[in-house]
C-alpha cells in the first residue's frame, strides 16, 4: 500500500490510467473506454462524451471492456473495442465501440443488442458540455424536426430541462473557434447538472417525460452516434499554457465569514460524547441535530442531543423530516412534547416534509404533500419563539425544483453532494465551478433571507435519487456512496477550504462541512493514515476556518481558479490545492508566515513564491 497515495486520498486504491489522444491541434483523453476533455488548441470544446447504461434503479451498469484496438497517425485516431453491460438480472447489452479523430473533428458510435430483455433508466449517449466561458453565451440549438432554436445557455441553474429535441449544438469555444456537436439515433434533451454542483450542462439520451425504467427488447439492436465538428477561424489563438506560477489577488468585501455549524446523528451518540473538546478545537457554533421518525429517531435521540448540548454549550438547530402522515398540527404537538420531555433546548428548528428528500424528476407526478405553508404554520405553534428554517434536507436541486415561500421562515437551508453523477477526483474538484452557481442562483430567488448551507461531505448521507444510498465498504470512489475514503485524507482538506471559499459569495448565516463522528466525522477510525482518534486533515481546515468566523471578509482571486482557490480575513490567506499536481503561487506580498495547514504544522520559507504540493493546504499570516 503506498502510504502517500493512502495520506492524500484516504484509499491505496488508484483512479484508472488515462491515454490522451492526439490528432492535429485536437487532443481527447480515453478512460475506461469513454472520452473526456475533448480540446481543441487547448480550449475546452466538450467536458465529456460518454456511453453509459444504467439500471432500473439509476444505479451505474459497469462495462467489461474486450479486444480494445487502437490505430495512431500523425492528424488522426482510430479505436474499436467490444463492450458488455450487465444488468443486476443477468441480462447482457452488447456494444461495439468505434471512437474515431482527426484535426478537427471526433465521432463516437455505439451498435447494441441484449441476449435478454434489458431493464433499464437509460442506455446510450450522455455528452457535457462545459460551463465555465459557456454559462450564460449564445448557443444554436437544431431540434428533430430541422428547427433552429438561437437562445443562450443558461445562467441562473434551470431547474428543469432548457432544450429539449435535440438533433445538435453549436457553441463558440474560444474567440474564432465554434464548435457543433451532433447527436443520431434516438431523441435526446438537456438538463443543467449545476443543480447536482455537476460542472457542466449534460446532454442526453431519451427524454424524462417517457417511463422508466424500460426494457431494451432480446434481439433488436440499436445504434447511437455522437459526433463534434470544430471550426476554426484564421489565426484563432491556442489556450494559455497553465505552466506560468499562479498570481494571487485580494478583494476587500462586506461580507463576513459565517459560524461554523457541526452535524449530529444519533447512530454517532457515544462516539459523539467522547469527542466534545473537538467542538472546542474547531470553533463550532452551532450543532446541527438530524431527526428522522421514519427512521426510527424518538426521544432517545434528542435526550443524546440534549446531552451534548449541555455539555458542550451550542445552539442547537433540529433538523426535522415531518412525517406528514396525520394532522400537522398533531404531528408537530407531538414532536415538541418530546423536545420538552428530553430537555433540549433550541435555538432553530429546520423542517422539511419527509417526502421533498426524494427528487422528483421531470415528467413525473408530484408526491402527496401538505402546503408548505401549513407545514410552516404548525412548527410555529408547536414551537413558539424558536426560529423556523425551511427549505431541503437534500440537495439544492430539489429546492430549486421545489421552491419554499421564504415569507413564512427565518432562513432558508439545503445541502449538496458532489458526487450524485460521478466520483472522480477530476469531476468532485470541479463541483465548484457548478457551486458558485448554486450561491448565486439561491441568492437570486431568496434575495437577502438569511441562508445557510449543509451538512455537506463528499459522502452522501441521503439518496434522493433512489432507495438508499450504495455501500462502499471496499473504500472506492463511486457516485452516491453512503461513506467516501477522500473526507478522511488530504484530499477532504483542501475540498473543504475550497467549498468554504466558494460559497463566501453568499454571506452564509451557517456553514455546516461535517459531522462530529462517523464517517462524516472530524477524528479518524481503523485503517486511515491518521492515527485512530487523532484530528483528520480535515479538522485542521475547520479549526482556521472557525477562526474567522463573523469576520471581514476578503475574496481571493487566482488566475487558476481550476487549481488553486483560497479565502482571505484581514490578517490570514488560507489557500488550496485542489489538483493532484503541485502548484506554484505567487502572493501580492513577501508574507510575514507560511505554515501547513495540518496537525504538524509545519512552517515554510516566508518568500513571496511558495509551492503548494498536491491538495495541499497553507495558512498565511499577512
Amino acid at each position: 500500500m503506498s502510504q502517500d497515495t493512502l495520506r492524500l486520498y484516504g484509499t491505496a486504491e488508484r483512479e484508472p490510467e488515462s491515454r490522451m489522444l492526439v490528432a492535429g491541434d485536437l487532443s481527447v483523453e480515453l478512460q475506461n473506454g469513454n472520452l473526456r476533455g475533448l480540446r481543441f488548441r487547448g480550449h475546452e470544446v466538450l467536458r465529456a462524451i460518454s456511453f453509459l447504461v444504467r439500471d432500473k434503479d439509476w444505479g451505474t451498469c459497469s462495462a467489461t471492456i474486450s479486444d480494445l484496438a487502437v490505430t495512431e497517425r500523425k492528424n488522426g485516431f482510430l479505436l474499436r473495442y467490444h463492450a458488455r453491460f450487465t444488468a443486476p438480472c443477468g441480462a447482457n447489452l452488447d456494444c461495439d465501440i468505434s471512437i474515431s479523430g482527426a484535426s478537427h473533428s471526433v465521432t463516437f458510435s455505439a451498435d447494441c443488442v441484449s441476449d435478454a430483455d434489458f431493464e433499464t433508466a437509460r442506455a446510450g449517449f450522455v455528452v457535457l458540455h462545459p460551463v465555465v466561458g459557456v454559462a450564460g453565451e449564445p448557443v444554436e440549438v437544431r431540434h428533430g424536426d430541422g428547427s433552429v432554436q438561437n437562445a443562450r445557455w443558461p445562467d441562473e441553474i434551470e431547474p428543469w430541462q432548457p432544450f429539449k429535441d435535440i438533433a445538435a449544438i453549436t457553441h463558440r469555444v474560444a474567440p474564432g473557434i465554434v464548435a457543433t456537436t451532433e447527436f443520431v439515433g434516438d431523441v435526446f434533451e438537456m438538463e443543467d447538472q449545476r443543480n447536482w454542483t455537476d460542472g457542466s450542462y449534460k446532454t442526453y439520451v431519451r427524454p424524462l417525460a417517457l417511463p422508466w425504467p424500460y426494457l431494451v427488447p432480446k434481439n433488436e439492436p440499436f445504434s447511437q452516434r455522437i459526433s463534434a465538428q470544430i471550426r476554426a477561424e484564421e489565426g484563432a489563438a491556442s489556450a494559455v499554457a497553465n505552466s506560468d506560477p499562479i498570481s494571487v489577488r485580494l478583494v476587500p468585501t462586506n461580507i463576513r465569514f459565517p459560524a461554523l455549524g457541526i452535524g449530529l446523528r444519533p447512530e454517532c451518540h457515544q462516539e459523539e460524547l467522547v469527542s466534545l473538546q473537538v467542538l472546542t478545537t474547531v470553533g463550532a457554533e452551532h450543532l446541527i441535530a438530524h431527526f428522522d421518525p421514519g427512521a426510527g429517531h424518538g426521544l432517545e435521540a434528542l435526550r443524546g442531543y440534549a446531552a451534548i448540548a449541555a455539555r458542550s454549550g451550542l445552539k442547537v438547530t433540529l433538523e426535522l423530516a415531518v412525517p406528514c402522515v396525520r394532522p400537522l398540527e398533531e404531528e408537530m404537538a407531538e414532536f415538541a412534547a418530546l423536545v420538552d420531555r428530553a430537555g433540549l433546548a433550541l435555538d432553530t428548528l429546520f423542517v422539511s416534509p419527509s417526502v421533498d428528500r426524494q427528487s422528483t424528476p421531470p415528467g413525473s407526478a408530484w408526491p402527496e404533500c401538505p402546503d408548505l405553508a401549513d407545514v410552516y404554520a404548525a412548527a410555529r405553534a408547536a414551537f413558539p419563539g424558536v426560529r423556523l428554517g425551511g427549505g431541503m434536507m437534500s440537495y439544492f436541486t430539489e429546492l430549486n425544483r421545489k421552491r419554499v415561500p421564504s415569507d413564512l421562515i427565518d432562513y432558508v437551508s439545503h445541502s449538496t453532494n458532489p458526487i450524485v453523477h460521478a466520483a472522480d477526483d477530476l469531476s468532485v474538484m470541479q463541483t465548484f465551478e457548478a457551486l458558485r452557481y448554486v450561491i448565486s442562483t439561491t441568492r437570486a430567488i431568496y434575495g437577502d433571507k438569511p441562508y445557510r448551507i449543509g451538512p455537506s461531505t463528499i459522502a452522501m448521507r441521503q439518496n434522493p435519487y433512489g432507495s438508499a444510498t450504495k455501500e462502499n465498504p471496499a473504500g472506492s470512489r463511486i457516485p452516491m456512496a453512503d461513506t467516501d475514503p477522500r473526507h478522511n485524507g488530504q484530499f477532504g482538506a483542501a475540498f473543504v477550504l475550497a467549498y468554504a471559499a466558494t460559497v463566501l459569495p453568499g454571506a452564509l448565516e451557517v456553514l455546516t462541512l461535517s459531522t462530529l463522528a462517523g464517517p462524516f466525522g472530524l477524528s479518524a477510525g481503523d485503517g486511515e493514515a491518521t492515527a485512530r482518534g487523532e484530528l483528520r486533515p480535515l479538522t485542521h481546515v475547520l479549526t482556521r476556518l472557525g477562526a474567522m468566523s463573523h469576520q471581514p471578509m476578503h475574496a481571493v482571486e487566482t488566475s487558476r481558479p481550476d487549481a488553486v482557490v483560497g479565502l482571505a480575513s484581514r490578517e490570514r490567506l488560507l489557500l488550496a490545492n485542489i489538483t493532484s499536481v503541485a502548484q506554484t503561487i505567487v502572493l501580492p506580498a513577501t508574507p510575514n508566515k507560511v505554515a501547513v495547514i495540518a496537525a504538524e504544522g509545519a512552517e515554510l520559507s516566508p518568500h513571496q513564491r511558495i509551492t503548494l504540493p498536491p491538495y495541499g493546504c497553507v495558512e498565511i499570516v499577512l
